[in-house]
């Protein structure tokens, strides 16, 4: 790929997130290759093997800061040469999307589910979820989309349900992890210490989740599930800005004493060590790294059907799935899963299941898109 130009879009590159992690191997998988990398963003926190082109047009209230990005990344374009623009943001000038974060309007559709009369009525006259489906629509519309990389088969559904794309217009490339770093090493590492921390017992079942943003997450459900497993412990891992009425939640169902809100952590893989499965009733996620990252640590998932990663899971095998809203499902799983031999039987199965994505494999799979999307001959095997 030596001398191609090739820009990545994302508004915000944090280090830390899901998306980013998957443009930083994306980076590396082009670096390593000789392409030159320009990431098109409004801010940044950490750049390897790239060059920054910012772009941060004056904006107040979300509709103007998206719309107000797309449209100064398309006229930045015609002033620079690439020879590949993959965007993370729903806009029309692109040759690839990544569709991370699913379809909005599936997501609304789920989100409804949860929301009362009031609720839903909000959801539909907020201007910004118009916004969002129409952007959509023009980017899946566009001559100019070569191909749409997605991270499950659920998410390509979707956008084939909604928008009518053909199946050579897809990429399913699923999220790669450090299998050597998620691993169940870490149960020897970490089970005690942190159970003693955090004032629980060696043989109590703990059920662990993470992930930020509570209501898409599930944590109502995950707590309505822990009211029908009494045996079990619920240990949450994430940032909410509305915490406290989750808190207030557990006060209500009578599990505040076995559902333990640690906030958000810099480093999870402790918690993963410590835990005996992995609950994740997301309402919609179109795949979590998080899951993974469990079955990489020898852990069991009980997620949703609007997971992409149960697509994954065998269910009774890897962990189960359920509808997100079936409480009596969920602690049923759960139930099964308090038997700590059942748990590790299990969790061995889901590393199984965890160990071919890898990082480097996921890198593979990018590198041979851009070559194949670039018309250059594959790399020699």
């Amino acid at each position: 790929m030596s001398h191609l130009h090739i820009a990545l879009v994302r508004q915000k590159y944090n280090a830390a997130g899901g998306a980013e992690r998957f443009v930083s191997r994306a980076i590396q998988a082009l670096a390593e290759d000789g392409a030159q990398i320009t990431l098109l963003t409004r801010q940044w926190e950490k750049l390897e093997g790239m060059q920054a082109v910012q772009i941060d047009p004056f904006y107040v209230g979300n509709v103007w800061r998206d719309a107000s990005f797309a449209g100064a990344v398309c006229k930045a374009q015609r002033g620079l040469h690439f020879d590949l623009v993959q965007s993370h943001e729903r806009l029309a000038c692109c040759d690839v999307y990544r569709a991370g974060d699913g379809v909005h309007r599936e997501w609304l559709a789920q989100r409804r589910r949860v929301l009362s009369p009031l609720g839903r009525l909000s959801l539909l006259a907020n201007p910004y979820h118009h916004y969002v489906q129409a952007a959509e629509a023009r980017m899946f519309a566009s001559p100019r989309l070569k191909t749409v990389i997605c991270n499950s088969r659920m998410v390509k559904a979707e956008i084939q349900r909604y928008f009518g794309l053909p199946d050579e217009k897809f990429c399913i490339i699923y999220n790669g992890i450090d299998t050597e770093a998620f691993h169940p090493h870490l149960r020897q590492q970490h089970r005690k210490p942190l159970r003693k921390q955090l004032g629980l017992q060696e043989q109590q079942p703990v059920f662990l989740y993470v992930g930020s943003g509570f209501e898409r997450k599930g944590v109502a459900q995950a707590l309505q599930a822990l009211a029908k497993t009494p045996e079990a412990q619920l240990v949450i891992v994430g940032h909410d800005k509305k915490a406290a009425c989750y808190q207030r939640q557990a006060r209500a169902l009578g599990v505040s004493q076995r559902a333990h809100f640690v906030g958000a952590q810099q480093d999870v893989k402790a918690y993963y060590g410590m835990a005996d499965a992995l609950l994740l009733p997301t309402l919609y996620d179109p795949f979590p790294n998080v899951a993974v990252e469990a079955m990489g640590c020898g852990l069991p998932v009980i997620t949703s059907t609007k997971c992409g990663a149960a697509e994954l899971i065998e269910d009774g095998r890897q962990g189960f799935v359920r509808d997100a809203l079936d409480i009596a499902g969920l602690a049923q799983a759960m139930r099964l899963l308090c038997n700590q031999a059942r748990a590790q039987e299990m969790g061995a199965a889901a590393r199984l299941l965890a160990e071919p994505l890898r990082l480097d494999r996921m890198a593979q799979e990018l590198n041979a898109l851009y070559r194949r999307l670039l018309q250059l001959p594959a790399m020699p095997s």
